[in-house]
Order: C-alpha cells, then sequence, then structure tokens
C-alpha cells in the first residue's frame, strides 16, 4: 500500500527498545514539525483553498499527536528531550532541485510529505506489532493509521495539483527510489526515521 521500496529491517525494533526515552523524545519532534509543515504549506500557497482546509485540520491533528507523545514522556517520569536534526529529512530533502514555478514547488513539498508520512507510517506499524510494551504498541497501531492518511492526502493533492499525473507519478516513483537508497544506511538509530 505505501509503496515503498525498502522496508525497515525489524531489527530496528530492538534498537528502539533499548531507549524508548530517545524515539519518544524524536517522535515529539516529528510531529511538531508535522505541524510546522501544514502551517507553512498554508502560508506558502493560500490560495489553494481546500489545500488550506485540510492543512488547518492537520495543524489541530499533529500537535494533538505531539501532546498525546509528551504526555508519554511525563507519564514515564521523564522530561522532553532536546530536537536534534533528522538526517533522513535532509538527505531526501535534496532529491528534486530548488526553484521551479510556485506549482513545481508545491508539488514537490506535497510529494516530500507524502513519502515522510509513508516511511513514518511504516516504522508505526513494526512498533505496533513488535513491541514487547503493550501500551506503546497500541499507542503506535493508533497513529499508524493517521499516518497512512496523511501520505493519502499530501499523495493525492500532489497528483491534483501537478500539471501532468503522468509527470507527478514518475516524480513519485523517482523519489521512492532515491529514499530507498538513503533507508540502505539508517535504521541504526533509536528514532522515527533513522
Amino acid at each position: 500500500m505505501l509503496g515503498l521500496k525498502l522496508p525497515t529491517d525489524p531489527r530496528w525494533v530492538n534498537i528502539v527498545e533499548k531507549n524508548i526515552s530517545e524515539i519518544l523524545t524524536d517522535h515529539a519532534f516529528c510531529e511538531q514539525k508535522a505541524t510546522s509543515t501544514a502551517i507553512s504549506l498554508i502560508v506558502s500557497f493560500p490560495e489553494y483553498t481546500d489545500l488550506v482546509q485540510e492543512m488547518v485540520a492537520l495543524v489541530k491533528e499533529e500537535i494533538s499527536h505531539f501532546k498525546m507523545v509528551h504526555d508519554l514522556i511525563l507519564e514515564r517520569g521523564e522530561t522532553l528531550g532536546r530536537d536534534r536534526k533528522d538526517d533522513y529529512v535532509l538527505q531526501l530533502l535534496k532529491f528534486f532541485p530548488k526553484g521551479g514555478s510556485r506549482n513545481t514547488q508545491l508539488v514537490h513539498r506535497l510529494l516530500y510529505a507524502a513519502l515522510i508520512e509513508a516511511r513514518s507510517c511504516e516504522r508505526f506499524r513494526l512498533l505496533s506489532e513488535e513491541l514487547e510494551d503493550k501500551k506503546l504498541a497500541d499507542f503506535y497501531r493508533k497513529l499508524m493509521v493517521s499516518e497512512a492518511n496523511h501520505y493519502t492526502m499530501f499523495l493525492s493533492f500532489a497528483r491534483q495539483y501537478g500539471d501532468d499525473l503522468a509527470e507527478v507519478n514518475q516524480k513519485w516513483q523517482d523519489l521512492l527510489v532515491f529514499e530507498a537508497n538513503i533507508m540502505k544506511d539508517l535504521g541504526t538509530n533509536e528514532t522515527v526515521h533513522g
């Protein structure tokens, strides 16, 4: 369903389980960044009314996910750690050339967002199936469904706003291949994408 070209090695969950605090901190900041992305799309493309409407709803949902993760951190008697760079996203954002028409820029941003959500969904599925902590496993199962919905929404918008559907679909496939190459070197950290 997600179209990812390289699945995460299930042993990644073993790395995560050794330091749940780290994945929760990273996850909290991923939710905050997803909120920021939705706000940025509203600010950058206000004339796309249906996109703005969906992004407003997404901001509310993503910030509520941030609160849910933060509450879990507090329940564990911990505090939110500091944000760190996301090597996955930094590498991914190098794929499309900078510039181009506003429409092209929008499509590229939507494709990036779709892929980040797809990979998050895949990682949350693994956590929901493999974590020994059943409360956390259930938590990630619920969030997995949200991530899948976000992935399909962003991809649908990219296809809707693209000038040429075949071109958008080709860009999506090329981005998936690029992402698979990035993933070959990741999966060794207790982070959502790393």
